[in-house]
């Protein structure tokens, strides 16, 4: 038997969680009643009364699960209709509420938790470190190991958003095997902007312009918009900056305090090597500008790209 109780609450802003708690509730429910009826109701179009209807019980018999999404985006008449029903209590039906924040539907949250929901958190995840978090945890669960240098490539190739990472970590899951290594995620993933994006800010950082050059022009070739490769640039030089005035002290903890992954702060610190205030001070005002350019401040993005990877290798270089 199920011990999923009568009243479930997922609150949290980070969908994709709200959305795997809310499935793997279900799928618990429907090992106790595999013909569980699961009705869905959205709070933008949702008419008074219906909660009642489907919270009820049914003429023929058998449970329901009902799926209350984005509470906070309700109207009152959605807000008064679930303390209605917290308050008397589902009939032969779960009631699943998703709440992504907010001080909106107040009433409906303090009266589920009076009423005993479980409360299962779907927290934001927007920190690098939570995020390297994230990756690792995808592929523990699906029994694969994952390199820490792999970790860094995934989230460098694909991006931040939390959804893309996902669906990057199940595609290597499904299709490799053993340990997904840098390598494995570079012939997959690395012709990705952000992966074009940080091999260029790699070679500039390193002072190593000519390849810094070559890896732009080869992008811009390819399609590549500057203006990522640009917030690539200004991003690193303000890890390097902030990690080079936070002090010393390991790895993890410093990774803690900033918000950043460790791998990050190491590799903050591994660039932070031939540089000084003044040269990274010149450095990120060289990124800004070409920021303002690249974005329509200026009349040649790609002269404004390739001016601010100059000013980056040449004062590394100093």
């Amino acid at each position: 038997m199920t011990d999923v109780p009568p009243l479930v609450l997922i609150a949290g802003p980070e969908q994709i969680l709200a959305e795997r708690a809310a499935s793997s509730t279900i799928a618990l429910l429907r090992e106790s009643d595999p013909q569980a009826e699961v009705v869905r109701l959205e709070a933008a179009s949702y008419e008074a009364g219906q909660l009642q209807l489907h919270t009820s019980p049914s003429l023929f018999g058998g449970s329901k699960i009902v799926v209350v999404r984005d509470l906070d985006e309700g109207r009152e008449e959605l807000i008064a209709d679930v303390v209605d029903v917290v308050t008397m209590g589902p009939a032969d039906a779960t009631l699943i509420v998703q709440h992504t924040g907010g001080v909106r539907g107040k009433k409906a949250l303090d009266a589920l938790k009076k009423g005993g929901a479980r409360v299962i958190d779907a927290p934001a995840i927007k920190s690098d470190r939570d995020k390297s978090a994230f990756v690792t945890g995808e592929f523990r669960a699906a029994g694969r190991k994952v390199a820490p240098d792999a970790v860094r490539a995934l989230l460098e190739a694909v991006g931040k958003d939390l959804r893309e990472l996902a669906s990057a970590c199940k595609q290597l899951v499904d299709d490799t095997h053993g340990v997904v290594t840098a390598e494995v995620v570079q012939r997959y993933h690395g012709g990705k902007v952000e992966a074009t994006g940080f091999r260029v800010a790699d070679a500039a950082i390193s002072g190593n312009l000519p390849e810094a050059l070559r890896l732009a022009r080869h992008a811009l070739a390819s399609g590549v918009d500057p203006v990522p490769i640009v917030a690539v640039l200004a991003s690193q030089l303000r890890q390097i900056a902030r990690v080079a005035t936070a002090g010393r002290g390991p790895s993890g903890a410093l990774a803690k305090q900033l918000g950043m992954a460790p791998w990050q702060v190491d590799r903050a610190r591994r660039d932070a090597q031939g540089w000084d205030g003044d040269r990274l001070g010149r450095a990120i005002q060289a990124v800004a500008a070409a920021d303002f350019e690249v974005k329509g401040g200026g009349r040649d993005p790609v002269y404004a790209l390739e001016r601010a990877i100059i000013t980056i290798a040449t004062e590394r270089h100093q």
